[in-house]
């Protein structure tokens, strides 16, 4: 009897713990203005086995062709260009994001997506491509062999095709040419902005910070963002923030929602939402138009023209729908039971919650998407 209370007691103490668990400030917060820049970059790929731009329908693959060879010192007109010489070549788009404190020489992912009539880049090589930021200005420059995560092959009108064969990707493809101009602290703060606008969050934020260093560093500017006062110099503000980040902060409780994706009929919910007692009848209603086509022959050595006539029929169906109790529940647990019990498909489920929430039955705000 002794080891089961024990056992008990240790059971209630897991549960509070998980029930109380913190997050670190770094999962819950990011740096104002440590972040990634997006790089876009137009270029060629060469080298496909017969699978690039070869129509017409892609005037650009040959303009751009013919510029290259320009600045390589061949004077090649795009207007003497035949387009079966592109079978080899296709225009693509270039993208990567460059990291926060990147420096020049250091390598980056890039992906590489066909933009023309191209049918594969597999075996591609990308020549080399600058990569420009928002701002207009080249900060690194793509070139490689393309790696493509699929394969195909075609014969006498018959085509196999495992996997997406028009986007690829160089694995450090990219060199980092110039840098993007951070300043993190140097006025003496820094602002910290959490990903989830909440100002009991934002409160007990502060409350860690400056109860962890035991002085009055941080406050609140709004339930998004946070100043906090730090070194001056370089060194002691890197270890400042790395102790920051480390920070052990316990969330306030997230509203109640349930994600509805239309197009699929997903339905994803979180751990707050929570159900009032109702009943619900939901029913199918089948329409059927049904066409049989007949034939109206003329009578024998009369001038009269066969004619085709359609005869249609429509049918209506109406399942019954019973009326259903749903229990409330205070749990996700318990919502999930409730609405499994109606055994409703998943595009029936996106009507009744709709439904539910009007009728205030479902506590959760409805997000579609």
């Amino acid at each position: 009897m002794k080891n089961r209370w024990l056992g008990l007691i240790v059971l209630v103490l897991l549960m509070g713990s998980l029930a109380a668990r913190a997050d670190r400030l770094l999962d819950l917060a990011s740096i104002k203005g440590v972040r990634d820049n997006q790089l876009v970059g137009y270029g060629l790929v060469i080298g496909l086995d017969g699978t690039g731009d070869q129509t017409v329908q892609t005037p650009f693959t040959v303009q751009s062709l013919s510029d290259m060879l320009t600045r390589l010192g061949v004077n090649m007109p795009a207007s003497s260009i035949n387009i079966t010489m592109l079978k080899n070549i296709a225009a693509v788009m270039v993208t990567a994001d460059m990291p926060a404190f990147a420096q020049p020489g250091q390598k980056l992912d890039v992906t590489v997506s066909s933009m023309g009539t191209a049918k594969s880049l597999v075996g591609g090589t990308l020549v080399m491509t600058p990569l420009k930021g928002a701002d207009g200005r080249v900060y690194a420059m793509a070139q490689g062999n393309l790696l493509v995560g699929g394969m195909g092959a075609s014969a006498n009108g018959t085509r196999v095709q495992v996997n997406h064969l028009t986007v690829g990707r160089i694995t450090d493809g990219a060199t980092v040419e110039q840098e993007v101009p951070a300043a993190i602290g140097q006025s003496g703060d820094i602002h910290l902005e959490l990903n989830q606008t909440d100002f009991a969050t934002a409160a007990r934020v502060v409350d860690a910070i400056n109860r962890h260093f035991g002085m009055p560093l941080a406050a609140a500017v709004d339930g998004r963002v946070i100043a906090v006062k730090s070194p001056l110099n370089a060194n002691e503000r890197v270890s400042f923030i790395g102790a920051l980040q480390q920070l052990d902060v316990t969330p306030a409780r997230e509203s109640a929602r349930v994600i509805i994706n239309a197009r699929t009929g997903s339905v994803v919910m979180n751990q707050m939402v929570t159900l009032d007692p109702c009943a619900i009848s939901h029913g199918n209603l089948t329409v059927t138009v049904s066409t049989t086509p007949q034939v109206s022959q003329p009578a024998p050595f009369s001038k009269g023209k066969t004619k085709t006539v359609a005869t249609s029929q429509v049918s209506v169906q109406a399942e019954p729908g019973a009326v259903d109790y749903l229990a409330g529940g205070a749990s996700l647990a318990d919502v999930v039971h409730a609405l499994n019990s109606v055994g409703a498909t998943p595009q029936d489920l996106l009507a009744i919650l709709q439904a539910m929430k009007s009728a205030g039955a479902l506590h959760a705000e409805l997000d579609i998407i």
